[in-house]
């Protein structure tokens, strides 16, 4: 055994609930896990099995995966209710189509049967916090706003504190498909996010979200605390769309940092909000969860943001954890064994197929100056960087990816 894998191998734990939990000195409200890749069963079988311990041992209520969180509601009223159908939870209830993912159906599938019988202050919620974004767009802001809308409609004197009606919010609004066209992305002449209607939108928006705090006593007495929550997630939901929407239509030098960022802005205000209700499991890329600045090329411009990690570490600080994982080889995508020089080759040498390290402890036990990062291969990997392994509460190793 090489120097460098002997005094490694002594800082490996198998990944469980208890040796997770001695990362910290106490249960963090938010408690992060990051994937390095989407699209890998593998990574979300270590996730369910984790997560399935943290519920059952430490009592986390809240599940919350980078999905669309207006989707996500229809998972999470089939895991508490049994509204619907499994099929139907998978179907609708994800976006980037995690719904195909056996893993992601096995943990729904568990997390309903973990709540049959339960009280409801004592069922799991699994959903989704990331914003109605896709990478070639951005939904229409009609649902969101349309329920937030009705909700107030629904409980408050709507030809007094509404400022408009619903039938002029449908005009407003038009056709999804002027919100929804695909060429926006990469031209911004197509966009129609600082369109007339879309500045009034904005305005109206600006007035409708307020009324749920300003009148919370009688919203949370009338329709309930539930109720209230989702219409505050409807607000915030409608507000991150007509901003995205709105930078879309930007022609500046910063569009796209800025719509990384509001996307980012979008899921650390949904993590915010689940955590006000209890301690929280993210699960999401790396990327989005980390305390550093995240960052990407783009052709040759390099592209820098906070993420959704760093922005609720900034709010929580040691109530925010996070978890990263890196992995050895993605074969079947041409990722190969890492270069023994890297922290990746280094743990690959061990002959574990997948454990738990003390990032901090493995920076000191390698000493300096720390590795280069691993360059890979495939875009859709991303290596770990060594010099974020000081900003990490943990970090999970899984050798080999089969093909899902």
């Amino acid at each position: 055994m090489a120097p460098d894998t002997a005094r490694i191998a002594p800082l490996t734990h198998a990944v469980d609930a208890s040796t997770v939990m001695q990362l910290f000195p106490s249960r963090p409200r938010v408690l992060a896990l990051g994937e390095p890749t989407h699209g890998e069963d593998t990574l979300l079988d270590v996730r369910n099995e984790l997560f399935r311990h943290l519920v059952e041992e430490e009592g986390y209520r809240t599940i919350a995966i980078e999905s669309d969180c207006l989707m996500g509601l229809v998972v999470d009223d089939y895991v508490t209710a049994g509204t619907g159908s499994l099929d139907e939870a998978m179907r609708h209830g994800f976006s980037h189509g995690f719904g195909a993912s056996v893993a992601n159906r096995e943990l729904v599938s568990w997390a309903r049967e973990f709540n049959i019988g339960r009280a409801a202050s004592d069922q799991l919620h699994l959903t989704g916090f990331d914003g109605p974004l896709e990478i070639t767009g951005a939904a229409s802001p009609r649902e969101a706003l349309t329920a937030l809308h009705t909700f107030l409609a629904s409980w408050l004197d709507a030809d007094h504190l509404l400022p408009c009606t619903a039938a002029t919010l449908d005009r407003l609004l038009g056709s999804d498909d002027r919100w929804t066209e695909p060429a926006a992305m990469m031209d911004p002449s197509r966009s129609f996010g600082r369109s007339p209607e879309a500045a009034e939108l904005h305005l109206i928006t600006a007035d409708l979200v307020p009324l749920l705090d300003e009148w919370a006593p009688h919203l949370i007495a009338a329709a309930g605390r539930e109720a209230w929550d989702r219409a505050r997630l409807y607000g915030r939901t409608a507000t991150g769309l007509l901003r995205y929407h709105s930078w879309m239509a930007d022609t500046s030098p910063g569009r796209m940092t800025r719509l990384l960022g509001v996307r980012d802005r979008m899921m650390a205000d949904n993590l915010l909000a689940l955590a006000a209700r209890g301690p929280v499991l993210a699960f999401a890329h790396n990327s989005h969860l980390q305390r550093e600045k995240s960052s990407m090329r783009m052709g040759d411009e390099r592209l820098e943001w906070w993420s959704a990690g760093a922005i609720v570490h900034a709010h929580l600080g040691t109530e925010y954890a996070f978890i990263a994982t890196a992995l050895g080889t993605i074969r079947h995508q041409g990722v190969d064994a890492p270069p023994p020089e890297t922290v990746e080759g280094l743990l690959y040498a061990l002959p574990e197929d997948r454990f738990l390290v003390d990032p901090r402890a493995l920076a000191a036990a390698m000493g300096d100056p720390l590795p280069a990062p691993r360059v890979s291969p495939w875009f859709g990997y991303f290596g770990l960087d060594p010099a974020h392994l000081a900003e990490t509460d943990g970090l999970v190793f899984v050798r080999d990816l089969a093909q899902s």
